[in-house]
Order: structure tokens, then C-alpha cells, then sequence
């Protein structure tokens, strides 16, 4: 089934996702979105999902994705694949601002999750671990 809609950026702090293909919209199968990194900026914890495999397509700059413990740096053209259940964490440990594709299968990780993670850590204070753990947990991912 084919679907279409205008893209919606999310932002967590530093970072940029732009979904280009969300469950909102039908696309249950999966989700999509370009990631955006700037340099140093604050990314999630180490996680793995419980029942989303996960693909990062690297489109500018570099990516250091890391998977079970080994960082692997995803440049344009570069992908990572990450099997449900591996822990993994991504973070740009470089000068220019990275950008990638990010394909998540099957659909149930979504925007709705990243727009309310996106809540609960904004403001001057420091995010409240179990709010954010719950969180995490209710959408399917597993804090490391």
C-alpha cells in the first residue's frame, strides 16, 4: 500500500527528525525519517528494540553508529543494520553535521514516540530518568 504525506520534523534538543513515513499516515510496515546530528549533540542512551529492526543510511558527513559494543563510522553511501534486540546508540563525533536515513521495521516506533520523548526532555532541567524510561519502554525500547 502506498502512502503519502508532507514530511514533519521532530526535534529533541539538538536533533532533527524528519518523518518522511510514519504510522499516522497508513505506512504500518515501517517508518522513516532523515536524521539529523550536529556535532556533540546530546543523543539517546544506549537501547535495543524489542521487535523493530533498524537500517541507517548514511547522506552527509559521518555517523558513528554503534552496535553490540563495536562504533562503526557510516558515511554517505555507508548502512548499518540493526537486528532487533542488539543494543545500539548513534552520535556524531566529528566537525560537520551528519545526516542519514533511518528505516524502521516493522512501523510500531514512530513519530508519536519521538515527539513525546521530545517533551519529556525539554527544558532547563535534567530529564527525569524513570519518565523517560517508561516512555521508552511503553513504544518498545529497552534501556541498556
Amino acid at each position: 500500500m502506498e502512502t503519502s504525506m508532507e514530511p514533519v520534523t521532530v526535534r529533541i534538543g539538538a536533533l532533527d527528525l524528519r518523518f518522511l513515513v510514519d504510522e499516522h499516515h497508513g505506512a504500518g510496515e515501517m517508518i522513516l525519517f532523515e536524521f539529523t546530528v550536529p556535532p556533540e549533540a546530546r543523543v539517546p542512551a544506549p537501547h535495543h528494540h524489542a521487535a523493530v529492526d533498524e537500517a541507517v543510511y548514511g547522506l552527509a558527513g559521518i555517523l558513528t553508529v554503534t552496535v553490540d559494543g563495536i562504533p562503526r563510522e557510516i558515511r554517505v553511501g555507508d548502512v548499518a543494520f540493526i537486528p532487533r534486540g542488539a543494543v545500539h546508540h548513534h552520535e556524531n563525533r566529528h566537525e560537520e553535521i551528519a545526516r542519514a536515513l533511518v528505516l524502521l521495521t516493522p512501523g510500531s516506533i514512530g513519530r508519536a514516540y519521538f515527539e513525546e520523548m521530545a517533551a519529556a526532555v525539554a527544558g532547563p532541567d535534567r530529564p527525569d530518568p524513570a519518565r523517560v524510561r517508561e516512555i521508552m519502554l511503553r513504544h518498545g525500547l529497552v534501556p541498556a
